[in-house]
């Protein structure tokens, strides 16, 4: 963000330090750029340089950011873009602190395109973005752009108060035909999931009421205009 903020040019290109992404297809976002795009970005060609383990977890988790995102994010899409100066005004002007590149990418909206791109191996060193520094990330966008973690309790909750209303129903209904097993045991037993049903559908809700609070703190507008066109005076 201080070089976007920074920069004062017409078009604005982000590339990550290890150069993997190659700088020869700058000529073809340029030339995508030409015909009205105003952010072409790099997506992945594949990802058969990664272990197993690393393609199931990005899976899952891109999975679960686009539940609800408000704007999808392409799971394969690359920090190394070129960008238009209305869409870099755009992202500069979000007043969050915790940033989300890739999200805030996708939310800003304008005209995109992809571009495929081989990587390259690292010029040099090791990368510092381990395991933890991933984890945090994924946290960031999952609380950044989704609000489906606090509405799932929400149908959780009202999940465990059916199913004790039906299991007190049978409860209810093996009594009166069969009489009392054990007394008092059923009753202790509804009650306790009927008022953890209740206690999760109560969080659920304040967590609906959080999540308007959490995204009216991000202040971010509520709409971007992309152009401005002079309106032509009609004839009298």
């Amino acid at each position: 963000m201080a070089g976007l903020r920074a920069s004062n040019g017409a078009a604005i290109v982000i590339l990550d330090a290890d150069l993997q992404e190659p700088l020869r297809h700058l000529e073809t976002m340029l030339a995508h750029r030409a015909k009205g795009y105003e952010m072409i970005y790099a997506v992945r060609a594949h990802r058969a340089d990664e272990t197993c383990i690393k393609r199931l977890f990005t899976g899952i988790f891109y999975a679960l950011l686009n539940l609800g995102a408000e704007a999808p994010i392409p799971a394969d899409a690359r920090d190394f873009r070129l960008m238009d100066r209305r869409v870099v005004d755009a992202l500069c002007a979000l007043p969050e602190r915790n940033r989300f590149m890739k999200g805030l990418y996708g939310w800003v909206g304008f005209r995109t395109k992809s571009v495929p791109v081989e990587l390259d191996r690292r010029q040099a060193g090791t990368s510092k973005f381990g395991f933890g520094a991933l984890v945090r990330l994924g946290l960031t966008g999952m609380t950044s752009f989704t609000t489906w973690p606090l509405r799932v309790w929400t149908s959780i909750g009202f999940a465990i108060a059916m199913l004790s209303i039906l299991y007190g129903s049978w409860i209810l209904l093996r009594t009166l035909v069969f009489g009392v097993e054990i007394p008092g045991w059923s009753t202790l037993t509804v009650a306790i999931f009927l008022l953890g049903g209740v206690q999760l559908i109560s969080i659920g809700v304040l967590g609906e009421y959080l999540a308007r609070v959490f995204t009216e703190v991000k202040g971010r507008p509520g709409y971007i205009v992309a152009e401005i066109s002079e309106a032509e005076e009609m004839p009298r």
